[in-house]
């Protein structure tokens, strides 16, 4: 079954959702959430494979929700869902690494093949913003001297940090001990002039190298 997450702030669109989605024998609707403040706590609950997101909510955005899901539980794949079709915000969506972003236009049964797309590892997002995307975080990763900063074993766990492992993690896949990885991570957010893991994590993101992202799809390859 694939366990889905549904975060719009209009509860009869909520509603009409969670039908579409729980009336196919693949699915489960796992959780439900209004603000972006709601969503987080409850992802991280629930622990869907995936999120659907609206990009507008009462108190902030669903790609903000998207960022922060994929910091802390990176084996969520948010779905961008929207009315609006802007560039920028696909961009956007890019960046906070999102798997797909779709129009709430679109039909019935192409939304949930969408969802069994980004279920199964593939990427739903117009090729010419993802190649855009990544061209401005390749940009932002070479002129930001934070960089240079860090030693080699703080970037290594600068990379382990975004892909969501706690400290006794990181030590076990480097054979460091907890410790030493507590004093790494104090000296890398000194370094780079954050005050949490999570904004490592999202700095980690919007830095890593274009290669590693994944091939996008066209909306029009799916269904």
């Amino acid at each position: 079954m694939i366990r889905v997450f549904l975060v719009d702030d209009h509860e009869i669109v909520r509603r009409g959702l969670a039908g579409l989605v729980s009336a196919q024998p693949d699915m489960d609707v796992v959780g439900e959430a209004a603000t972006a403040r709601q969503s987080l706590g409850r992802i991280e609950a629930t622990r869907p494979d995936v999120a659907v997101l609206d990009v507008r909510l009462p108190d902030g955005s669903g790609i903000d929700v998207c960022r922060d899901v994929r910091s802390r539980v990176p084996s969520v794949a948010c779905l961008i869902l929207t009315a609006y079709d802007d560039d920028t915000a696909v961009s956007s969506a890019v960046l906070a690494g999102a798997a797909g972003y779709v129009l709430k236009d679109i039909g019935g049964s192409r939304l949930v093949d969408a969802i069994r797309a980004v279920a199964n590892g593939h990427t739903i997002l117009d090729a010419s913003a993802v190649r855009q995307a990544r061209a401005r975080m390749h940009d932002r990763a070479a002129e930001d001297p934070r960089l240079g900063s860090l030693g080699l074993r703080e970037r290594q766990i600068l990379k382990l940090i975004a892909d969501g492992l706690t400290n006794r993690q990181i030590g076990v896949q480097l054979g460091i001990a907890e410790k030493t990885v507590k004093n790494y991570v104090s000296s890398l957010l000194n370094k780079l002039g954050l005050e949490r893991r999570t904004q490592a994590a999202i700095f980690q993101l919007e830095h890593s190298s274009p290669e590693r992202s994944t091939s996008p799809l066209r909306e029009d390859d799916v269904g």
